[in-house]
């Protein structure tokens, strides 16, 4: 089958080069430094078991997701009404967009771009980060959980034989809230502290600082009727046990000066409880402070 990797940052990266490994075509689309590199030498895949240089193709034109009947839509939340409507025009009738990314209402934005596609959202648990243009780096993890669609038996089964543990969910949503959880706890800390997770958790006060992000999104999810699976608070302590050294994406963002997807980590917690009447003020906090990040400071007395 041939795979088009839509947004190929980190994330997308890693899952192209494990499908490429595996045997299917694959393309990647992206930055053109990145695409020039991947040309030239191959993506570089390093992760803890092997290191090494995977061919695959790669292009800065959205068309090249022509002809694939598995589209990995990895764009940053904020580009992806944009994204979508690149893509368009170039689908195959019967490919099947799988959302990889942050946040939890991106599969519902691509619906409303691209009515007639096959669209699915997928929950995506990977440390991986860009060390540089070709460079992937994965830190641990990798397992996905995608919602029912009319291809998601077969990419399933597709992706599990690349390496990549896949499980078929009826709750998507609730999962999806679970990843939101977790990178709201830990995302915009990271990034503020410029520290990994591990380090993180060891700082003073930092324990019950998570505990009030965690129990603002617990409140506001129930206030909107999502079902969270599994136990939460167990699942923010792995976070920093099972990706000690990962910094957040929000974190990577920042350090590259570029423009996080806060607005749809705290942000969205923010305006979701504003929107059903429950207090957020320790989302709100984080959200505030990345924003200011992001902006660059005046000179003084400007």
């Amino acid at each position: 089958m041939k795979v088009a990797v839509m947004g190929a940052g980190a994330v997308g990266c890693y899952y192209g080069a494990m499908l490429a490994r595996a045997g299917h075509e694959v393309v990647l689309v992206g930055r053109p430094a990145h695409v020039e590199a991947v040309r030239a030498n191959g993506l570089r895949l390093e992760t803890k078991a092997f290191d090494e240089r995977v061919r695959l193709d790669a292009s800065t034109r959205a068309d090249a997701v022509q002809g694939a009947g598995l589209v990995l839509f990895c764009v940053k939340s904020t580009d992806t009404e944009s994204a979508a409507a690149e893509i368009g025009p170039h689908l195959a009738p019967d490919a099947l967009v799988l959302t990889l990314q942050n946040g939890v209402d991106n599969d519902a934005r691509v619906r409303s771009v691209l009515p007639s596609s096959d669209v699915a959202a997928a929950v995506v648990y990977v440390a991986t980060e860009m060390a540089g243009p070709g460079h992937v780096k994965h830190h641990g993890r990798g397992e996905l959980v995608i919602a029912p669609s009319r291809s998601s038996e077969q990419v399933a089964q597709l992706l599990a034989a690349a390496g990549v543990p896949t499980e078929i969910s009826g709750n998507v949503r609730g999962s999806l809230w679970a990843k939101l959880v977790l990178n709201c706890a830990y995302n915009a800390l990271s990034a503020i502290a410029r520290r990994p997770y591990g380090e993180l958790v060891k700082g003073q006060g930092v324990a019950e600082a998570i505990r009030d992000v965690v129990a603002e999104c617990l409140a506001v999810a129930t206030a909107d009727g999502v079902a969270i699976p599994g136990d939460t608070g167990a699942a923010v302590r792995a976070i920093a046990e099972s990706m000690p050294s990962q910094y957040s994406s929000t974190a990577q963002d920042l350090a590259r000066g570029r423009a996080s997807e806060i607005d749809h980590l705290n942000g969205f917690v923010v305006r979701r409880g504003e929107a059903l009447g429950v207090p957020t003020p320790a989302n709100r906090m984080l959200w505030v402070l990345v924003k200011l990040l992001e902006s660059k400071p005046r000179e003084a007395g400007a």
